[in-house]
């Protein structure tokens, strides 16, 4: 696997947020469509009935902020002991018969996205739901990586510009 922007990549689908496990929520994408998974699963949709896709509730901050706030949470988790999941954010996925939200679990360190791979991600939702972007780019890449990690910060957000400036 590895995490570009709000992506999972998979050799063989996206998720949008940490890859679930379990009854974890979640939304994958494959070369088919979108599905919600988990307890709170909702169905499947081919790529010619998804309108949109967005994503609400992400938390959002930046350089030191995130890393004050990411600290804050360890200190917290180490003096309680209250070690907690990772913070979920709403996928919305504009369908031909209607809206359909889903919960997904954020798969950064601390559950806090930087703004710029947040923003750049949101493009990259909506070029995948109008076409101009397919999953099979982002597995093209990711299978290219072999067992590479995930790529660092440079390399992810050139990676987003080159998927959202698709099209």
């Amino acid at each position: 696997m590895a995490m570009v922007g709000l992506f999972w990549i998979t050799e063989d689908c996206v998720y949008v947020g940490a890859e679930p496990t379990g009854t974890a929520p979640g939304v994958r994408l494959t070369e088919d469509g979108a599905e919600t998974v988990g307890l709170d699963r909702a169905g499947a949709w081919g790529w010619d009935e998804i309108h949109g896709i967005d994503v609400r509730d992400v938390a959002v901050r930046a350089g030191v902020r995130r890393l004050a706030t990411m600290a804050f949470d360890s200190l917290t988790a180490f003096v309680t002991g209250d070690g907690e999941l990772p913070p979920a954010f709403t996928v919305r996925l504009e369908t031909a018969g209607g809206t359909v939200e889903a919960s997904a679990l954020a798969a950064v360190p601390g559950g806090i996205y930087p703004p710029e791979e947040y923003e750049l991600s949101r493009t990259v939702l909506a070029r995948l739901a109008d076409g101009r972007v397919g999953v099979e780019d982002l597995l093209a890449w990711r299978r290219d990586q072999g067992e590479a990690g995930a790529p660092g910060r440079e390399e992810r957000l050139a990676l987003l510009r080159k998927w959202a400036d698709a099209g």
